[in-house]
């Protein structure tokens, strides 16, 4: 996912993609831990998405204030 994707998309939108990437993210530990996880690299792939729309919600925070 890139920083320009998600620099598009409000405050609202964006909380609702980081629930689905930890959503998606306590899947892929329990896939993990039940040796089912197809790519094991995706776990942190989403943990860096996660981040980056953290840290975008919070550059969005400052500018609105």
């Amino acid at each position: 996912m890139k920083p320009s994707d998600l620099h598009a998309l409000t405050i609202d939108e964006l909380s609702q993609k980081e629930q689905d990437l930890r959503k998606e993210l306590f899947n892929l530990r329990f896939q993990s831990v039940t040796g089912e996880i197809e790519n094991p690299m995706r776990i942190q792939a989403v943990r860096k998405d996660i981040a980056r729309v953290l840290t975008i919600k919070t550059e969005k925070a400052k500018v609105r204030t």
